[in-house]
């Protein structure tokens, strides 16, 4: 029958195994269920305006926590804010905004940051399941609770909800709905061209259309529109540098003189270098804040971060540690990465060809660097045959049948891209700006383009390593990059297509644009590193690239660079949980 409700079935009891389910995200199934699969078992979550709102319009009744008296016919009169509950039986816990009534009788007051909705219900379905199940919490610690409020801060009205069958069976519904999702342990589809998505703080990592278009819905993704990013990191790379907290600000004092400070909440993360120090303070502070803490020798090579309990989602970690005992699925992601990286190296030589003239050939959409001089004439162009070469090694990675072989067509193209790559550096007869490169050399670099290309490579592994983390995955367990000993392996195969895009265009910008000239190095023992000012310059340069704004060549929006590496990441792991076919590679045009 149409108005035929479902069998009202019996609540199976909560075992000690499974956590209680908070009536919010009852809330969160009704609205949506991979929503709340997102918040409630992989430990998602992400602020926008809406959400930061509501928790200001909370602030009044999240001040002091409440007590309910016993229910008593004796009592004259209830009026307690910010009361917890949760049951057994039900399996649920929630915090009430406001509990009202009398004697044995009480009502739930739940408040709202919007404006009532004109809807015949008075309120939308989500809203008033929550309202029912703290209205049941209520009932199972012995008060009559036929109805309940919702306070609609934005038109400050108050809006009536009767507890009736109906609405009982679809809040017990929704609760074994959510705590059958969370045990299935397989996350639900996106919602189909939703009006809901747009708004929804968790978009970004959801990634509900661009999900359906890589299992190849006729639909083109719409734009994101993250959060603004006024974070940035902090970099301190005197010896004798300490940070500090003071109130809402990091302090960098030298000698115990303070020689800059920065807001807290401006800071995205904390780049130490050398023996720079960070006290307990400070420290705990960007644990709180979810502040990553990078660090590094004085020459620049990342040893490691610090983070607080890091990302709770056990699932994504689960994925990536399953797959990566897979062969076939190490070496599929492998030839993606290689083709990709090999990709973007000819992309790279194309475009900032210069050979003996000065010309360059650019993209609209993705420049490694300003640059005003007229384009490359045919002489000036990269040779066809190298470029030629490079496909057919991007083409070849994608059919090597094992990760030996794929590391020999790996190397065999950078040996042939870095034998190539002075020809994008400026050539001049002053000396002070001229840069002399003979080949790829490390452990130490012993000259000033491949100590750049170090210092490059050493920032983007931890731009990389922060980013998985904050992700929920493990930076330190790859599928091409084998694991060693404080290596992050998928930082180094996450990176591998970004070399050339992020780090390279780095370099070939600091050096042709005359950022950094040969009398920013210090030469000693057979290596070569940047001074202090140097380093600052090229920190700068590499935060431009950052930022700078490229088109998805597969979901056609713009991101910059660091939304780009969390885009990917996200990708991954739909990738790794089977929602996804492949992993799409970013491979720029």
């Amino acid at each position: 029958m149409p108005d035929q409700r479902e069998l009202p079935l019996s609540f199976p009891g909560l075992v000690p195994e499974i956590p209680f389910i908070p009536a919010r995200m009852v809330n969160e199934y009704v609205y949506c269920p991979r929503l709340a699969y997102l918040e409630w078992v992989q430990g998602e979550f992400a602020h926008n305006a809406d959400t930061v709102d509501g928790a200001i319009k909370h602030r009044r009744v999240d001040r002091n926590a409440g007590e309910l008296p016993e229910p008593s016919a004796e009592t004259e009169r209830i009026h307690a804010r910010s009361v917890s509950l949760s049951s057994i039986p039900l399996g649920i816990t929630a915090k009430l905004d406001l509990v009202e009534g009398e004697g044995t009788r009480a009502t739930p007051v739940d408040y709202k940051r919007g404006k009532r909705p004109h809807v015949a219900a008075g309120a939308h379905d989500p809203e008033r399941v929550q309202l029912c199940a703290q209205g049941l919490l209520l009932r199972e610690h012995g008060y009559e609770c036929d109805e309940g409020i919702i306070y609609f801060a934005g038109s400050k009205e108050r809006v009536r909800v009767v507890f009736d069958d109906a609405l009982v069976e679809q809040t017990i519904s929704a609760i074994q709905g959510l705590r059958g999702l969370a045990q299935g342990g397989h996350i639900p589809a996106p919602l189909e061209d939703s009006p809901k998505c747009p708004r929804c703080s968790l978009v970004g990592i959801c990634m509900p259309d661009e999900v359906r278009f890589l299992n190849e819905a006729p639909l083109q993704p719409r734009p994101l529109f993250p959060a603004l990013q006024d974070a940035l990191p902090l970099y301190v790379q005197s010896t004798q540098a300490y940070v500090k907290k003071d109130g809402e600000r990091f302090e960098i004092a030298v000698d115990k003189q303070t020689v800059a400070e920065a807001r807290i909440g401006e800071v995205s993360q904390v780049a130490l270098f050398g023996h720079a120090m960070i006290s307990s303070g400070a420290l705990h502070e960007c644990f709180r804040r979810g502040i990553p803490v990078s660090w590094h020798t004085y020459g620049g090579w990342f040893v490691g971060h610090t983070i607080g309990t890091g990302h709770n989602n056990v699932e994504t970690r689960t994925h990536q540690y399953r797959a990566s005992f897979d062969p076939k699925a190490c070496l599929r992601l492998a030839r993606g990465w290689v083709a990709a990286k090999i990709s973007n190296c000819r992309t790279l030589l194309r475009r900032n060809w210069r050979g003996a003239g000065e010309g360059w050939e650019g993209s609209e959409d993705d420049e490694p660097f300003e640059q005003l001089a007229p384009a490359p004439s045919e002489e000036q162009a990269a040779p066809p045959e190298l470029l030629i070469a490079l496909k057919e090694d991007a083409a070849r990675a994608l059919r090597a049948p094992s990760l030996e072989v794929l590391l020999g067509l790996e190397g065999a193209a950078a040996n042939r891209y870095f034998q190539n790559f002075a020809s994008m550096l400026r050539a001049g007869a002053d000396p002070d700006l001229s840069f002399d490169f003979m080949g790829r050399n490390r452990r130490p670099p012993k000259d000033p383009v491949n100590a750049l290309l170090s210092f490059a490579y050493s920032m983007l592994t931890r731009e990389w390593t922060i980013t998985l983390s904050a992700v929920g995955l493990d930076p330190y367990r790859g599928f091409y990059h084998q694991p060693r000993f404080s290596r992050p392996a998928l930082a180094l195969d996450m990176m591998e297509p970004f070399r050339p895009l992020i780090a390279d265009s780095t370099v070939l910008t600091v050096i042709n644009n005359g950022e950094v000239r040969p009398a920013d190095f210090v030469r000693a023992a057979g290596s070569c590193v940047l001074s202090d000012a140097g380093r600052k310059r090229f920190i700068g340069a590499f935060e431009r690239r950052m930022q700078h704004e490229v088109t998805h060549p597969i979901f056609k929006y713009k991101v910059s660079y660091r939304r780009l590496l969390e885009v990917q990441a996200r990708l991954l792991i739909r990738h790794l949980s089977g929602e996804i076919p492949d992993y799409p590679n970013f491979v720029t045009r």
